[in-house]
């Protein structure tokens, strides 16, 4: 859909903290896991977004493809944080060609940038009488380069550019095959980025990326209570063995302000949502949570709690048959959730 041609490849999530990768076979309602790979990244590597790391990133794609048997030479990789904007507009009504002719002109209005330094994308995502609806999105070369530079320094061709939150809305569609009246909001808790979307059907009415992560319930048990990096890792996961000495009750108030503050940005974009479109009617039933922010001990009942909406982990393999014999299924349970934007992007190489 967005920066590129479709074409058969492997789904490649490049996030701040560990590199993703996903290769299905198939078509949609009939796909299998072909292979995947999951490796972490060492620190500082991304920053911002930004890759700092050029041959770090591309040597851990490699030792991925290579430790994980992921052979395709082709990959979609996705984009996230404050260098993709994505806006839904509304514009008279027009046919493809007009919109064609001045999706440049209309989108001047709402991209930040010059035109000049972004890659730009749009899709028609309804008509009325009087109106055209359209899903802009656009992204700053410099970085769709810089992430084209590591994926080609690892022997990959990247042959589409799709956005992270998109790919997560995708795997969401194929594995849960949501009706039409169905709202719910996709939420992607990474390292240092949380993706939302909130999706009616297949419909993205919103979406949003905010600077918190995972990274921060790390950080604040490290600075609070004098933790290593590793150990800190650890307590966030709910293994306080792992600590000797360290009491529960030191550590729930500090885990709790992060939890409050991830609670906050989604019940803000909620609020972004209602004040800038007029359909009053639409309300959202659930929320679906993935990434590794996703794996923190309570923190879907939290924010099931704070929100007062059902809170569930998403399941990116749900639709998708899985070879027992080839795949661990524990291995796959424990980076289940982390893989939901790899299998959005993979879907992009199917049929």
């Amino acid at each position: 859909m967005l920066f590129g041609k479709k074409k058969s490849v492997a789904g490649l999530d490049i996030g701040s903290s560990s590199v993703k990768m996903v290769e299905l076979d198939g078509k949609v309602g009939s796909l299998s896991l072909v292979s995947l790979g999951f490796e972490n990244l060492p620190d500082n590597t991304i920053i911002d977004g930004q890759i700092m790391e050029l041959n770090t990133v591309s040597d851990v794609i490699r030792n991925v493809c290579t430790n994980h048997n992921v052979s395709a030479d082709n990959v979609v990789t996705g984009v996230s944080g404050h260098s993709v904007i994505i806006k839904n507009i509304v514009l008279p009504p027009m046919s493809q060609e007009e919109l064609e002719e001045s999706i440049d002109w209309h989108a001047e209005e709402h991209i930040p940038y010059d035109l000049a330094d972004v890659s730009l994308d749009y899709q028609i995502t309804g008509h009325t009488g009087d109106s055209t609806q359209v899903l802009i999105a656009a992204c700053k070369r410099e970085r769709i380069d810089n992430i084209k530079q590591a994926v080609q320094l690892a022997g990959k061709q990247p042959v589409v550019i799709d956005v992270d939150s998109f790919a997560l809305q995708n795997c969401y569609e194929v594995n849960y095959q949501p009706d039409s009246s169905q709202v719910v909001t996709l939420l992607n808790i990474g390292a240092s980025t949380m993706n939302v979307n909130i999706v009616k059907g297949n419909t993205s009415l919103f979406s949003r990326d905010i600077t918190v992560g995972g990274s921060q319930f790390t950080d604040v048990l490290q600075r609070s209570l004098g933790l290593s990096y590793q150990q800190a890792e650890a307590v966030k996961r709910g293994v306080n063995t792992a600590v000797e000495g360290l009491e529960e009750k030191s550590i729930e108030p500090l885990m709790n302000n992060v939890t409050e503050i991830v609670a906050m940005e989604i019940q803000k974009t909620f609020d972004f949502y209602r004040a800038t479109t007029e359909d009053n009617q639409t309300v959202v039933q659930k929320i679906l949570i993935s990434g590794g922010g996703s794996k923190l001990q309570g923190l879907a009942q939290d924010l099931s709690a704070r929100l007062e909406l059902p809170v569930e982990v998403l399941d990116p393999f749900r639709s998708i048959k899985v070879d027992t014999r080839r795949f661990d299924p524990d291995y796959l349970s424990e980076i289940m959730p982390e893989m939901a934007v790899a299998v959005g992007l993979a879907m992009r190489g199917v049929n």
